[in-house]
């Protein structure tokens, strides 16, 4: 209870996100026009480069706010493919708020970058309001929201330009993260997050999408064959991180849902998150319970009666709040917890019971340990134990999983890491 009592209070303490201030932000993306990658660096006031400029000033206020807690960083790098055949710089604004664990990071982003139906057009006005102006909003309110607070491990707010072109940001930040060594904990991609109503005007509020993939695009032929044994295509570790996202929405008070979606992304399609899963890092999409394909690379124009173009006027800003506190949950809850397990094993063979061990994870105050009967999605049991191993009785190996959870003092838990030889 005094547990449950901490959180519960952590989140009552926890502002609420602001539609009017998503909505100020969103509007002020829209106003440089185009964001169009290869478009304008020069120009103050329209273009990607004054988009940027924006963004990084955005995060200098927030840091100001709270005495300087966030990092304002620009990486960069020149990408060459189809889309830019004669090349085009790429840069991300990101803003980082340093944990007590400068090495282990959660990230959130999204992509301030816009097209039209050329994607080559780079001068065309592209709002670009709900692709992706709603999913930058939303990182923004998230580090103005949590920076008011410190964690355990390190939060990277990033705004990623050249997703149209081939996720080229993401994958400078991901290849970044690598190269520092950063240990990273989730990714959160956040990209068309502010509608309601969809293709054929139907309107759904209820939920947001979380895609994730089941066993990890980053595993070779031998680790594929090892989860397939242990059963666990459905616990890799971005998969744990969308049931843990469903978890959080289940138990705060967003009124709105998760729909789990068990894919990478919508078919086949991709988004920001796809670099971050190729090195193995736990990464998932969130996306709007129904796109509006009129609103999404289209040059603004009427034909037939019909209005394209990803303009403001077709946005949601409350159903929006509710999808960046989602996320703002989330991240409070995995920067606030200790690292996942490294691994954890499982044994049983010819026995009614499981024994269950796993390496100490730095800084943690106990273990959750999970388990479900095999023919279930989700977890249904658990026991928190303060060592490294733990027997089961009366678990059968052979007809349940089993995984286990670090948690800090506060009960602030990790992802699962699903049990297996």
């Amino acid at each position: 209870m005094p547990i449950l009592l901490a959180l519960a209070a952590a989140a009552a303490a926890t502002p609420a996100p602001s539609p009017d201030r998503l909505k100020a932000d969103v509007a002020a993306m829209v106003g440089f026009g185009t964001r169009h990658t290869a478009s304008t660096t020069t120009d103050p006031k329209r273009g990607i480069g004054a988009a940027r400029d924006w963004a990084a000033g955005r995060f200098a206020a927030i840091a100001r706010g709270c005495g300087g807690c966030i990092t304002v960083e620009r990486i960069e790098r020149r990408f060459t493919g189809p889309r830019a055949p004669t090349g085009v710089v790429v840069q991300d604004v990101l803003g980082i708020q340093r944990g007590r664990d400068p090495e282990r990071v959660v990230i959130v982003g999204a992509h301030i970058d816009s097209r039209v139906t050329d994607v080559m057009d780079t001068t065309s006005d592209a709002p670009g309001a709900n692709d992706d102006a709603s999913g930058v909003a939303l990182v923004l309110e998230a580090a103005r929201i949590l920076s008011r607070q410190t964690f355990d491990a390190t939060i990277v707010y990033a705004v990623f330009s050249g997703e149209e072109q081939g996720l080229w940001g993401a994958t400078l930040l991901a290849d970044t993260a690598k190269a520092r060594g950063w240990q990273v904990s989730a990714m959160l991609n956040n990209d068309i997050v502010g509608n309601t109503i969809g293709q054929g005007d139907v309107r759904e509020s209820r939920w947001v999408r979380v895609f994730s993939e089941g066993i990890r695009s980053s595993e070779d032929e031998a680790q594929q064959m090892v989860r397939r044994g242990n059963g666990g295509e459905d616990d890799g570790p971005s998969r744990a991180l969308a049931k843990a996202i469903d978890g959080v929405a289940a138990r705060g008070r967003f009124g709105l849902d998760v729909f789990l979606d068990r894919r990478p992304d919508r078919f086949g399609r991709g988004g920001d998150h796809e670099p971050f899963l190729k090195l193995g890092y736990p990464a998932v999409r969130f996306s709007v319970a129904n796109e509006n394909w009129d609103a999404q690379h289209q040059d603004l124009r009427t034909e037939k009666g019909v209005v394209y173009g990803d303009t403001i006027d077709r946005m949601d800003f409350p159903y929006l709040a509710k999808v960046t506190a989602i996320n703002v949950a989330t991240l409070a809850r995995l920067a606030g917890a200790p690292a996942a397990p490294a691994s954890v094993t499982i044994s049983g063979a010819l026995s009614r019971d499981t024994q269950v061990s796993w390496p100490a994870v730095p800084g943690a105050a106990g273990y959750r340990v999970h388990w479900r009967r095999n023919d279930r999605a989700d977890w249904t049991d658990s026991r928190d134990v303060t060592g490294t191993r733990t027997l089961l009785a009366q678990v059968p190996v052979d007809d349940h999983f089993v995984g286990v959870s670090a948690l800090a003092a506060d009960g602030s838990e990790s992802l699962v890491t699903f049990g297996g030889r």
